[in-house]
């Protein structure tokens, strides 16, 4: 499903990312770890078609992302740590992305019904978005991305700030979302526990390199590059 190849991205002669070269199949999960700053977020960033400014190839269902399909963007999504909401009820926050894609209203109201009841928001309609609390406000951010059945779904630390509820909640939803349409999902998390939970493999990123991909047990158990281990360990001070 997704392809990077000699991935690189510098600012201001820093390098963020290095040589990356990824391959992503279609409907799994793959959670990418590593240290604060090794360049997760700068990776799932240029994935999901946010940074262009990017060395390398990078190509979604066969399509190179820098060609401007506006279907290819369309087909994915992307949740981010903070929640984004806009000045508008919870109904029409998440029945946004599906106006725009000129979805029927009747399949509007059933399909955010359908996902506001998965996030346990159900009852919360008309309520004003940014009113909500953190955890409710990144449910409707999720719900909002949810809602359209992305091909590719992109998280970047969805969960970081949540409560155990809020968190359980937007994992059953992230484990949903793939199983019932076979949605790709690519997530950043800084937890080991919530990648054992959620993904079929683990990619750890190290000073902008992505240093091992493999199953969850092969990561979290023998991974075989040194500083793949010593993060799993806790012996890298981060």
């Amino acid at each position: 499903m997704i392809a990077a190849r000699g991935l690189g991205w510098s600012v201001d002669g820093r390098i963020i990312l290095r040589n990356i070269d990824l391959e992503v199949r279609d409907g799994e999960t793959l959670a990418l770890v590593g240290p604060s700053g090794s360049g997760k977020t700068s990776l799932i960033r240029i994935l999901g078609m946010l940074n262009t400014d990017y060395e390398g190839r990078v190509t979604i269902d066969g399509s190179d992302i820098r060609s401007g399909n506006m279907a290819l963007r369309r087909s994915m999504a992307m949740v981010f740590q903070k929640p984004v909401v806009f000045s508008m009820s919870v109904y029409e926050n998440v029945a946004y992305g599906l106006r725009l894609r000129r979805v029927p209203k009747y399949e509007i109201d059933a399909r955010v019904k359908e996902v506001l009841a998965l996030l346990d928001m159900s009852g919360k309609e008309k309520e004003y978005a940014r009113h909500l609390s953190g955890g409710e406000a990144q449910r409707i951010a999720f719900a909002r991305a949810y809602v359209v059945k992305p091909k590719v779904l992109f998280l970047d630390e969805p969960t970081a700030n949540l409560d155990r509820h809020n968190v359980a909640i937007i994992e059953k939803a992230v484990k949903d979302i793939n199983d019932r349409y076979g949605t790709t999902v690519v997530m950043v998390t800084h937890s080991l526990a919530q990648a054992k939970r959620l993904a079929d493999r683990i990619g750890v990123m190290i000073d902008g390199e992505l240093v091992e991909v493999g199953g969850v047990s092969d990561i979290l158990e023998r991974p075989s590059d040194p500083r793949a281990k010593a993060f799993v360990s806790g012996d890298m001070v981060f």
